[in-house]
């Protein structure tokens, strides 16, 4: 605490120096411009003489305004605003007038006119020099954070607000987007992450477990289920519709307040953050009454809902808008001087980060983190009782860079920061916090497929079908939730990744999803069967089961219902899928059955594809410019990470007490986990984190449709138990009782706090 002190207060006296510098040289220049300034006698000085003279100067100046402003400004209070703002150039004048007069044998003097300009730029020369530093002192930037969240905070009615900290506490989920388990182990065992390192080493601290992913890894899948209580017919990031004749883009405000009200439909339940909740950063609002930057309320009207509301909340303070502005520079600096460094370097694989990039990789690091991070410091001294906030620098940063990259671990690095600068607060708020550290996905690294085959998955179909294929491999735009985020910033359309007007109708619809892809045909009505299209193109499905870069197909056939088709002839009905052998045995545990799930939506593609993965290397080939990819099996993009205080229910008793629960009499009960642990599914998530709100607040109500924000227009309200409720909304009106003692023996954490 002492090394603390000592390094404030050393850092405080930097700042004092330099601005004193500032104002300086500040007088020594309007002193050479001005004619009726001076800083020496009639006769001339030495050029030492005159920079001493103007230093006394400035500190005689910087001391005055430091100790006569405070008590003059409280003085002149009762004086009309429009007066106090003559007044001011005045009274600032006034003091440099008798600060030039204390510099010994008279050699300052000035006009009065000419003191009144030189006094009002020495104010700004050294505001600006203080904020300068000061707007890059995390502990600056706290201090003035709180104060303005103790500002709004005060304005809020008392029923609103969150009990004292004797109180039931309040939740913060935190949102690592992109970090998979194994690489937030690495960091924290690296040193990267000392804030999550600390958590796992303390006894009493948090616990960390892997879950995983559906087929379908990426954001849009897992924060919808998890958020929401189902991700039901969400095969990818972007998948094609028939019937309507678009593309779902999860990143597409229209597209994402869709997914939202369907899963609402499903569950019949508002969100995990229907009750006091916020949600800052995400794509869908959790049913949240407080937003700021939530994509699928982007499009939508009134004061406070739009997805920009958070930015103007961030910005109408200068300090934040200078200390964002200076940070913005420096990652479009450091961005430009890594992609050059790899070039020189040769590194491999390598995609393009010229054109308007950085800027975008500085929107996800620097501006979305800022705003996000500051939103969630006002919820804690709010007193809110859920808050879900995403941060999303990591994901955007290893999908160019590489998830294991040393430009990764940088963006680590700053996230422990901002994890820090929210355990710091939610340690002074009138409420306490449990924090709940999670992601969505990881991310597996990679060639890409067009890189290492020279021709991308799009050329391939077209190929495969004898459609006639470019010359040259055309880029496959890449699905990244921060390069849309700016477009809607900037009130720019988000694009869909293929021209749906443009394609012929009798042509393939290709999209990719990381290393996942989907080939529809948009002439044929409902799913088109594995007999239609071989009778249509029949190399098609051959050519793309024997590529290298393919690990497996899902299609529907008409004799054996839908199969899986593999290299060498391999073809395997979907019943008798094995995750020990066939085509899906390189992707481990749980494949066959994530697989079996996915070809239950509606809208799963026509042929949906998944890319190779070499389980020596941990690698597989993007359908997307990403050497960092998500979004279908293979490797560490399917296992995303959990990590929670102890004080909280261990995840594997929740799952087991609701599997013992769903069995019949007489009938035992199901395994929770799979081999190895982990949760199974982002909807087993969302039912953990629905567990930990109702053990801290006690039972939660079910809410009506009309009353929570992006649920649409319903009349009656969502009853508990409704059939197609979920589990989370028929549990809702119920009072929640202790779970039973688990019947097995916690596992040890290891080294790095891990628990199998």
């Amino acid at each position: 605490m002492a090394d603390g002190k000592w390094r404030r207060a050393g850092a405080t006296l930097i700042r004092v120096i330099a601005v004193w510098a500032a104002s300086a040289l500040t007088l020594l220049a309007l002193a050479g411009i001005l004619p009726d300034f001076q800083l020496q006698s009639d006769d001339g000085d030495t050029i030492t003489r005159t920079a001493f003279t103007a230093a006394w100067g400035a500190g005689a100046f910087g001391l005055l305004s430091a100790l006569v402003w405070p008590v003059l400004v409280r003085a002149l209070l009762i004086v009309p605003a429009l007066v106090l703002g003559a007044l001011v150039f005045f009274l600032n004048g006034s003091l440099l007038l008798i600060a030039l007069r204390l510099i010994p044998d008279g050699r300052g003097d000035a006009a009065p006119e000419t003191a009144v300009v030189v006094a009002a730029v020495m104010s700004a020369v050294a505001s600006a020099t203080s904020t300068a530093f000061a707007v890059r002192d995390d502990d600056a930037y706290r201090r003035r954070l709180s104060r303005l969240a103790y500002r709004r905070r005060r304005g809020r009615p008392a029923d609103q607000g969150g009990p004292g900290r004797e109180g039931p506490p309040g939740t913060v989920f935190i949102q690592l987007d992109g970090v998979g388990h194994d690489a937030l182990v690495a960091a924290a065992a690296a040193g990267l992450m000392p804030t999550v390192a600390g958590w796992l080493a303390d006894s009493s601290g948090h616990r960390l477990t892997p879950w995983r992913t559906d087929w379908s890894s990426q954001t849009g899948a897992s924060q919808l289920a998890i958020l929401h209580g189902s991700n039901h017919d969400v095969p990818a990031f972007r998948w094609y519709e028939k019937e309507t004749r678009t593309v779902m883009v999860s990143s597409r405000p229209a597209s994402a307040l869709e997914m939202q009200r369907r899963a609402i439909e499903r569950t019949r339940d508002g969100g995990l953050l229907t009750i006091d909740g916020a949600s800052r950063g995400n794509l869908f609002s959790g049913g949240a009454g407080q937003l700021a930057l939530v994509l699928s309320m982007a499009a939508r009207r009134g004061k406070g809902s739009r997805s920009r509301a958070g930015y103007f909340a961030y910005f109408s303070d200068p300090a934040n808008a200078t200390r964002t502005a200076l940070s913005f520079v420096a990652e479009v600096v450091r961005e430009i001087g890594q992609s050059t460094r790899a070039r020189a370097r040769k590194v491999t694989p390598r995609v393009k980060r010229g054109g308007l990039y950085p800027f975008i990789r500085a929107f996800a690091t620097v501006v979305e983190r800022d705003v996000v991070v500051a939103a969630v410091l006002g919820d804690l001294f709010a007193g809110r009782t859920a808050v879900y906030a995403d941060l999303v620098a990591y994901d955007e940063v290893a999908h160019h860079s590489g998830p294991h990259s040393r430009d990764a671990e940088k963006v680590l690095e700053r996230l422990d920061r901002s994890l820090a600068l929210i355990a710091k607060i939610a340690d002074r708020t009138p409420r306490a916090y449990r924090i709940v550290l999670l992601s969505d996905h990881g991310q597996s690294p990679g060639e890409t497929f067009a890189g290492k085959y020279g021709l991308t998955l799009k050329d391939l179909v077209r190929a495969g079908s004898g459609l006639p294929v470019p010359r040259r491999a055309q880029r496959t735009r890449s699905a990244s939730e921060a390069r849309d985020a700016v477009r809607i910033a900037l009130h720019r359309p988000v694009e869909g990744g293929v021209d749906e007007q443009a394609a012929k109708l009798s042509d393939p619809i290709v999209l990719a999803s990381g290393n996942l892809g989907l080939i529809s045909f948009p002439d044929i009505g409902g799913r088109a069967s594995r007999e239609q299209i071989d009778r249509r193109h029949p190399a098609l499905l051959s050519t793309l089961a024997n590529h290298p870069g393919i690990g497996f197909l899902l299609v529907r056939s008409e004799e054996h219902g839908s199969v899986v088709l593999g290299p060498g002839g391999a073809e395997v009905p979907i019943a008798e899928l094995s995750d020990e052998e066939g085509p899906l045995a390189v992707f481990g545990a749980g494949a066959a059955d994530a697989v079996r799930r996915t070809d239950t939506f509606p809208h799963v593609a026509d042929i949906m594809v998944n890319s190779m993965y070499d389980p020596g290397a941990g690698t597989v080939h993007a359908f997307e410019e990403q050497i960092g990819s998500h979004g279908g099996l293979g490797g560490e993009q399917s296992r995303p990470f959990l990590l929670w205080p102890r004080g909280l229910t261990d995840p594997l008793d929740i799952m087991a007490a609701e599997s013992a629960e769903s069995a019949e009499p007489g009938e035992s009960a199901s395994a929770p986990v799979p081999p190895g642990g982990g949760l199974v599914g982002a909807e087993a998530v969302h039912r953990v984190l629905t567990r930990w709100l109702q053990e801290s607040s006690g039972p939660q109500v079910p809410v009506r449709a009309e009353g929570f924000a992006g649920a649409g227009p319903v009349d009656e309200p969502f009853p508990p138990g409704v059939p197609g409720a979920g589990p989370t909304a028929a549990r809702t009106a119920q009072a929640i009782e202790p779970l039973p003692p688990p019947n097995r023996q916690d596992p040890a954490p290891d080294a790095t706090g891990t628990t199998a």
